[in-house]
């Protein structure tokens, strides 16, 4: 297959019209009643809202208090809005790490080359958007460490080294014992002894 440089036109006109898409889409959800403690994103064009729990809050806490230990406090995110490929993904992670170094767009967002983590704490109503089009848009993206943790089975999946839209290695780890991120970018490793099931 050939891309010319018409091709690649195409494809950031695509980009940019998505992208203007999900700025009108994220503009109308501003403007409505959205209740107070939901989770608003859109994945896949489709949008999102999921109330937060007491436990799911508390495990998102503990992923970031230990984050910290290598991530300084303005690198790492909760529920903010990052644009990822795939068509129409405005995600707002559970927990987002960003690269030393990086930097907004001109629009005032964080770039999803910039991402080096994300955590995604699994609710019941969108748990196959964490194992569906959230876990290909990071992929795709090149997110190099993805970490689903689902408190109804009490085990969280670790994703990692992306290659052509997928993660070529997945690891599940037990509540209880530590997921290993010490030979990744993230260069640590994260507890589960406090993630609490259901």
């Amino acid at each position: 297959m050939t891309i010319t440089e018409s091709d690649c036109r195409i494809e950031i006109e695509m980009a940019d019209i998505d992208e203007c898409r999900l700025d009108e889409m994220f503009e109308r959800l501003e403007r409505m009643p959205v209740p107070e403690g939901y989770k608003v994103e859109i994945v896949e064009g489709t949008v999102y809202m999921s109330p937060q729990r007491d436990n799911h809050w508390d495990i998102i806490l503990e992923i970031v208090d230990q984050l910290r230990a290598k991530y300084p406090k303005k690198q790492i995110k909760s529920d903010v809005r990052i644009d990822y490929p795939g068509g129409l993904n405005g995600l707002c992670s559970d927990v987002t790490a960003l690269k030393d170094g990086a930097v907004k767009t001109d629009k005032g967002r964080w770039r999803c080359e910039d991402v080096e983590f994300v955590a995604e704490v699994i609710s019941k109503d969108t748990a196959r958007n964490d194992y569906g089009p959230k876990l290909a848009a990071y992929a795709t993206a090149g997110v190099p460490v993805y970490l689903v943790v689902d408190p109804y089975v009490g085990k969280c999946h670790l994703y990692t080294l992306p290659k052509e839209g997928e993660y070529t290695n997945d690891l599940a780890v037990t509540f209880g014992m530590p997921v290993d991120l010490t030979t990744t970018v993230v260069g640590l490793e994260i507890t589960t002894d406090e993630f609490a099931r259901g």
